[in-house]
């Protein structure tokens, strides 16, 4: 019976075979998606998170950690589970080519979950320039095995952390898993910037239109490793799915192999070529993807050069107040005016300059200033968006570096040129570190 049913159902083999091959393609493309993500992201500090997509690492940190089920290990997050292990033996019927009825035992045996749990809770990622709030509902969690142990009713973890009841044909053997993320853990994450509900700051956290939520305690590089070999696994599949079951029919047919090479050999061209487009597609997405990143990243720049033109004009009217009979104060007020606009590298117009050493002249010079509240929380602010700026610099020349090298890189320039890209100059240091102005509030004689 089984034989009719192949030779009835083999016609169909080669679609089968098709749609497991575009299955293929689709998981390849959203894995190499995925990691061309993340090496388009620069790993951004968490003092220097703007909103929108970010890329992250540090080390959990709690002051109110949990504390898991199985391994009493302080955490942010963990997952158990207490499989039970069973086993049974199976007499079937079953009639052989002589059209005999015979019967045979075999032995079945599995694992059955008979119990599970886990929490998570909001913790804090700490890096070298401070911290930021992630909220790790919806994210895709990759954690670390903190506990894995298999025991017998003797040991009391048997019971005492498992059900009392047992499973049919339970051979009395349990296993119990803990999977988790220690504080201190090293993390990489992958998400959403936001800005808090409760105070000024930006927090990670689930967005349903963000390509990415993953908090991993792998590394950066073990992760874009895993999604490569996934795209390149993914795409094997599906060039064995579309050959191979065209294969199996000609085998269910009777049909000689060997006459039907041609046809083998075409269906691999064709899923190859197709590869190959999505490939381009992929490419060039990515890159333009990017692109876009990049101008981004100068727009983040921008931000924060607009954020100190609103705070400028009130350090000049602060310093005004103690200085303003001076007539060479205009002239170093005119200089500070200076800093207020900046243009991208490599397009014409003022660029930026740090303002700090600026400011710092003037409170050293008079330090009636440095006793002046409003003069301090100025110098601070200010202090604090050089500090932004540099960061969002930092973020720019990464990103913009990597979008370089993938222009120059074979065979992505090929891809790069059908849509005439062209490099991004950098921001060099001495763009923004300019040299103190000289300050001299000194009456003339």
């Amino acid at each position: 019976m089984t034989k009719y049913f192949m030779h009835d159902f083999a016609p169909f083999l080669p679609l089968l075979g098709a749609l497991l091959a575009v299955g293929g393609l689709v998981a390849a493309f959203r894995a190499g998606r995925r990691r061309r993500l993340i090496e388009n992201l620069p790993t951004s500090k968490t003092s220097g998170v703007f909103i929108g997509l970010v890329e992250l690492k540090g080390t959990a940190e709690s002051a109110d950690p949990l504390t898991s089920f199985l391994a009493a290990a302080t955490c942010v997050q963990y997952a158990w589970s207490v499989q039970e292990h069973w086993s049974r033996t199976v007499t079937e019927t079953y009639t052989d080519s002589n059209g005999k009825t015979q019967t045979r035992t075999r032995t079945e045996s599995g694992w059955t979950t008979v119990a599970d749990g886990g929490e998570q809770i909001p913790f804090y990622l700490q890096d070298d320039c401070g911290v930021i709030l992630v909220r790790p509902d919806g994210a895709k969690i990759e954690p670390l095995k903190i506990f894995d142990e298999t025991c017998t009713p003797l040991n009391a973890l048997y019971y005492g952390k498992g059900p009392a009841g047992a499973v049919a044909h339970s051979s009395f053997t349990r296993r119990f898993v803990e999977n988790g993320i220690p504080l201190k853990t090293n993390l990489f994450t992958v998400g959403q910037a936001r800005e808090r509900q409760d105070i000024v700051a930006p927090e990670i956290a689930a967005d349903p239109n963000a390509p990415l939520f993953l908090i991993s305690t792998r590394s950066e590089e073990q992760v874009s490793s895993g999604m490569r070999w996934g795209a390149r696994g993914w795409t094997i599949f599906g060039l064995l799915a579309a050959v191979g079951f065209t294969i199996w029919r000609d085998a269910a047919l009777n049909v000689d192999p060997h006459s039907h090479l041609l046809i083998y050999a075409t269906i691999a061209f064709a899923y190859l070529f197709i590869g190959v487009l999505v490939w381009i597609w992929m490419v060039f997405n990515s890159l333009v993807d990017l692109r876009q990143r990049t101008r981004a990243a100068w727009a983040l720049i921008d931000i924060q050069l607009k954020r100190r033109l609103d705070l400028i004009p009130n350090l000049v009217n602060c310093v005004k107040g103690f200085r303003d009979h001076e007539q060479q104060l205009q002239t170093e007020l005119a200089a500070l005016r200076n800093q207020l606009n900046a243009t991208p590298p490599g397009v014409a117009g003022p660029d930026n300059g740090a303002v700090s050493n600026v400011v710092i002249g003037i409170a050293e010079r008079y330090p009636e200033l440095k006793a002046n509240e409003s003069f301090l929380a100025l110098q601070k602010t200010l202090s604090d968006t050089e500090q932004r700026i540099a960061l969002a610099r930092s973020y720019f020349n990464d990103i913009a570096t990597h979008y370089n090298t993938r222009l120059e890189t074979v065979p992505e320039k090929f891809v790069a040129a059908l849509g005439a890209m062209k490099p991004q100059p950098l921001m060099e240091a001495n763009d923004f570190e300019r040299a103190a102005v000289t300050v001299d509030l000194t009456p003339k004689s």
